[in-house]
């Protein structure tokens, strides 16, 4: 929201109130509030008839400040509120001098002088990361009586901003204006499904606006030096949030909203659905997955998406009983072939369903101002949506949930949660303004808790399409209405980097595109695309997304990619532990794991995939790859070839190939299954070893299908020597030597030739493995 007329003026139709100066400090144990006049005070009579701004600082973490600035404080502060995550023992220091206040917790401090001008600036350790400069933080008053906060905080030249959630414009934010508030709007917009409050840029530091309500962001496009947001009403609450690198900050972030869960191994595989508005019967479902198995493509969920209810009664939770007349059975035939089962649900009430007037008469639909029930006609004729502040409907919607978990679903698909109105009453007297954006959170809270009830901690996983701060403790996330276009391909990508920039560990999109029917070329290259990507399902709206609709070459790519992940699953589930510990995203964009190379700062068609994986999808009907490989020596992982980095590459790939290279000084445990995505990761693990360099370390560690480290895997080398020590193994294992034809010599260990490299397989007990090259 734009509140400047050019460099000096005011928009017409706005008084903005802003310190400028430092009158007075109140210091208190742990926190220190910053009081400032919009004018300088040079005698007692300057003291009255004068607004005041207040900004208190504090910490509820290392390494992260709090800044909340009031103008009036007499409001009631009705919820919902974001769920921050304090240390209680956080240590901070307050120095309050003649010169000024700095205010620190961890290496990141606030810092303010009491000559001159009001600027407030914040530190990490010595280097300034931003500032709320001269006239940057503001009281707005409008004209029609509506008031606002806004902030501006600087940004220099070359600083580049990333997150704000799952956002499908440029990857880069700067001179976009953005707005948090979920819409159901599709990939091809400026409106995003899971919008986020959070901003995190190249020079290292990350912001938090603790706000669920609408947050109006302005980046670089009103002052372009700036990112301002705004929120209205008279307070504004943010936080700044530091780190030694970009991973530390998102790290941070994630310790203050909350930490993905780990979603079980079985997720990770491929997940094919019935399609959307499609023909579906138990016969045709069977057709579909006795297909797969038939064309030895191993498949591990199967979703019924909506018509697995009557039509005009989603949701009612019961199965059409036309087409299914036997779901339990039905389901315990599919789970018999080694399948999990999905459903798709929502949070939404048709009038045709027969909980309507349960609901109704419970209260447990949101209301209008008139106690009416809030319905319209929109997505389900008569629908109402369950009020989720309500414990009583909580529970009343958990039971509905846990009955098809009983009868033998293992997931849920829970669309929408976007569309929320903003005219109505909740049961706990929420804003409803405030609710719009949080009612997701509210959402997938109750299914995932329900998941994690029946099933058991570790075993519970969503494909959740809306989400906000917070959103990442309920995976997966996936990227919503996209088109089977390369454009589209582009745009979920852009999405799913921008959201893992905003805390969220796991992503997936629907592969071969959810509108429209894709060409077959199109849909081999998302194929690719979509199997390297954490989570992978195969969706559409009004067709099948079966690989031999499109032709037989897309059977082999669908089996070849599927097979390929499904032999990384112990490289990916390390990975994808880290994500849940450390809240940094599996599919990463290049700046997170190259923030000093500015040649990644921008990169938005190419990601790693955990910390050692590069891959570039094809966008392109040529099968031109076009990417950066920073500097290096860098290994295809499927055909050996190394290629030194620090430069751009172009390269043709036919459908069975797409760049997937592995970073120098990596190891890549590789797994001896191939058909499925949950197996015992430590037996006959291979430890592939890449171009490990003199004076370097690789290491991974091992886990078992339920998040436990079992082995753990380091590699050093000086000189001509490399020393390989294994912990934990008591499953046979080998190492391979990735880009080394033979070696000199090897103790604990016998070395053989292999096709990709030297294989050495360790003696009998030996956990150290000595190597001369």
């Amino acid at each position: 929201m734009k509140f400047s007329n050019g460099q000096w003026l005011t928009k017409e139709g706005y008084q903005l109130i802003s310190p400028v100066e430092l009158f007075d400090v109140d210091q208190y144990k742990d926190s220190v509030t910053l009081v400032g006049p919009p004018k300088p005070i040079v005698n007692r009579s300057g003291q009255l008839d004068t607004p005041l701004i207040e900004v208190n600082l504090s910490s509820p973490l290392k390494d992260v400040i709090r800044v909340q600035v009031y103008h009036h404080k007499g409001a009631r502060d009705l919820g919902p509120h974001f769920e921050i995550k304090e240390d209680e023992n956080v240590t901070v220091s307050i120095k309050n001098s003649d010169e000024g206040v700095v205010f620190s917790s961890g290496d990141v401090s606030a810092q303010i002088s009491k000559e001159g001008g009001w600027e407030l600036g914040f530190y990490y350790k010595d280097e300034l990361l931003t500032a709320s400069e001269f006239k940057s933080v503001a009281h707005v008053i409008a004209d029609d009586g509506q008031t606002y906060m806004r902030e501006q905080l600087s940004i220099d030249p070359g600083e580049y901003v990333y997150g704000l959630g799952e956002r499908f414009t440029p990857f880069v934010k700067n001179g976009q204006v953005v707005d948090i508030w979920n819409k159901d709007g599709g990939t091809s917009s400026e409106q995003s499904y899971k919008n986020i409050p959070f901003y995190l840029t190249n020079k290292g530091y990350g912001v938090f606006v603790n706000h669920p309500e609408k947050v109006s962001l302005e980046v670089a496009s009103e002052h372009v030096s700036k990112v301002q947001f705004s929120v209205p009403g008279q307070k504004l609450d943010y936080f700044i949030i530091g780190g030694s690198s970009m991973k530390e900050v998102l790290e941070n972030y994630t310790t203050l909203t909350g930490k993905p869960a780990l979603p079980p191994a079985w997720t990770f595989g491929l997940w094919l659905t019935t399609s959307f508005t499609t023909d579906y019967d138990e016969e045709t479902v069977n057709s579909f997955i006795d297909g797969m198995a038939e064309r030895d493509l191993p498949l591990h969920v199967f979703h019924f998406d909506c018509f697995w209810m009557k039509e005009f009664q989603w949701c009612n939770f019961e199965w059409d009983d036309r087409i299914f007349p036997e779901p339990q059975q039905m389901l315990e035939r599919l789970k018999a072939k080694g399948l999990k089962i999905c459903v798709w649900i929502n949070p939404y009430i048709a009038q045709r369903s027969s909980l309507f007037m349960e609901a109704k008469e419970n209260g447990y639909l949101i209301k209008k101002e008139n106690g009416d029930v809030w319905q319209w006609d929109l997505w389900q004729p008569g629908m109402g949506i369950v009020d989720f502040t309500n414990p009583a409907a909580c529970q009343w919607y958990a039971d509905k949930l846990r009955h098809l978990v009983d009868m033998g679903v293992d997931s849920f698909k829970t669309d929408f949660g976007e569309r929320i109105p903003t005219d109505v009453v909740y049961h706990d007297g929420s804003d409803p303004v405030k609710m719009h954006n949080y009612y997701t959170f509210l959402y997938n809270k109750v299914v995932f808790d329900v998941l994690e009830e029946k099933l058991g901690k570790g075993e519970a996983a969503l494909f959740a399409r809306s989400a906000t701060a917070g959103g990442q403790q309920f995976p997966v996330h996936w990227g919503g209405d996209c088109t089977a276009t390369y454009a589209s391909m582009a745009e979920s990508l852009r999405g799913g980097l921008s959201l893992g920039m905003s805390g969220f560990g796991y992503w997936s999109h629907d592969i071969g595109g959810f509108e429209s029917t894709a060409t077959a070329d199109v849909y081999k290259r998302w194929a690719a695309f979509g199997l390297l990507s954490s989570h992978s399902r195969l969706h559409g709206s009004r067709s099948y997304r079966v690989p031999w609709l499109y032709d037989e070459e897309a059977v082999d790519v669908v089996r070849h990619f599927t097979k390929l992940k499904c032999q990384l699953m112990p490289y990916l589930f390390s990975e994808a532990n880290e994500s849940s510990q450390k809240g940094i995203p599996m599919m990463r964009p290049m700046v997170l794991e190259y923030s000093n190379d500015p040649n990644c700062d921008q990169l938005d068609r190419q990601y790693m995939l955990g910390q050692s994986l590069l891959v570039a999808p094809i966008f392109n009907e040529k099968g031109i790859a076009k990417y950066y490989l920073p500097e290096g020596t860098w290994t295809d992982f499927i055909t050996g070839r190394t290629v030194e980095g620090g430069v751009w590459k172009q390269e043709h790939h036919d459908y069975l190939s797409v760049p997937l290279l592995v970073r120098p000084n990596s190891v890549i445990a590789v797994g001896h299954n191939d058909t499925k995505p949950d197996y015992d990761f430590a037996d006959h693990v291979d430890f592939q070893l890449f171009a490990l360099e003199a004076g370097n370390k690789a290491e991974t560690t091992v886990y078992s299908e339920q998040g436990e480290a079992e082995v753990s895997f380091t590699a050093t080398r000086e000189g001509e020597t490399i020393t390989i020590s294994v912990t934990g193994a008591s499953k046979p294992y080998t190492i391979t030597l990735r880009g080394v034809n033979r070696v000199a010599g090897v103790t604990g260990a016998t070395a053989e030739d292999s096709e990709i490299g030297v294989s050495l397989t360790p003696a009998e007990g030996e956990s150290t493995i000595v190597v001369t090259l």
